[in-house]
């Protein structure tokens, strides 16, 4: 992958390099990444589960190279967890290894004793890294304040050992499911982008990827399958991860003899993950799978 002297993705190499990884991001998204890796900025995405958010940094790691960190958020997720800890059981045994020996303890609070967490291993990457702060909604807000000395400076502020600065700032990407609002001290921090369901070619594209083997004609039906479940007031739309996972569970029924429009319904388990869900969609049935292929030859394509 060809970089500038600043060792960021040209604009005009981004989208070819994310689609070479199998992610096929639109101009939005793609103008978002170029714009936070030039200007340093960490990137926020926003939207519905299972639309590509956690994928962004995944692919941005093979991209460039660097390595992946990820820190998972959690309700009651905690400085310690994220940040750094110091290794206490080490520290006493230092103590009575000392004093064991009739020496004097020294300084517990050195290099060797602390346990480097997520952030503290982005920030002390020295080649850089690429770092996900996954689910940032799942944490307390509180969790928030302590970010923001981080993504604000990419540094962290360690009371007994002074200011850790990042020699190479390391790429950062947020992603939220928006289950509730962040603060604005955090978003002014970030440049933010909000990933909406693909439109239908470029689903269409996911899936032929995803699902080796699919004919053009079937993944149409799929993916407008898809759109019109998306459309019912359901209480958890399917995302592209769930009608990838579909594509290729009716895949295998259909391979094993099912025919296209029985496999698909077949496999709903892998597009609905709520009963009632599964009851609406059943009773809509006809309306959503109007349109699936119903022979062979218009399901599987060249392998």
């Amino acid at each position: 992958m060809t970089t500038d002297g600043a060792g960021l993705l040209r604009e005009r190499e981004l989208a070819a390099a994310l689609e070479a990884q199998g992610y096929f991001a639109d101009e939005g998204l793609c103008t978002a990444i170029h714009l936070a890796l030039r200007l340093g900025r960490p990137l926020l995405l926003e939207g519905e589960p299972g639309v590509g958010k956690t994928e962004v940094a995944s692919v941005l790691s093979r991209v460039t190279g660097l390595d992946l960190i990820r820190l998972q958020c959690f309700e009651g997720l905690d400085s310690g967890q994220a940040l750094y800890e110091w290794d206490y059981p080490k520290q006493l045994l230092q103590v009575r290894v000392a004093e064991s020996r009739g020496q004097d303890v020294g300084d517990l609070y050195r290099e060797e004793f602390l346990l480097r967490r997520p952030l503290l291993r982005a920030v002390r990457a020295e080649q850089g890294a690429v770092l996900l702060i996954d689910e940032i909604d799942r944490a307390d807000s509180e969790f928030e304040a302590f970010l923001l000395e981080f993504l604000g400076d990419f540094q962290i502020t360690i009371p007994e050992l002074g200011t850790v600065r990042a020699r190479t700032p390391p790429i950062v990407v947020l992603t939220s499911n928006r289950t509730r609002e962040l603060h604005d001290a955090l978003k002014r921090r970030c440049l933010y982008h909000w990933i909406a369901f693909p439109e239908p070619d470029r689903e269409r594209a996911i899936l032929r990827m995803a699902v080796p083997g699919l004919a053009e004609q079937a993944a149409a039906g799929l993916v407008g399958a898809v759109r019109r479940v998306r459309r019912l007031p359901l209480l958890k739309r399917p995302g592209i991860a769930e009608s990838v996972e579909w594509g290729r569970g009716a895949m295998a029924l259909a391979e094993g003899g099912s025919p296209w429009p029985v496999a698909l319904r077949r496999a709903l388990g892998l597009l609905i993950k709520d009963e009632e869900d599964t009851r609406l969609l059943l009773a809509h049935a006809d309306e959503v799978f109007g349109d699936a292929p119903a022979h062979a030859e218009d399901v599987f394509g060249d392998a």
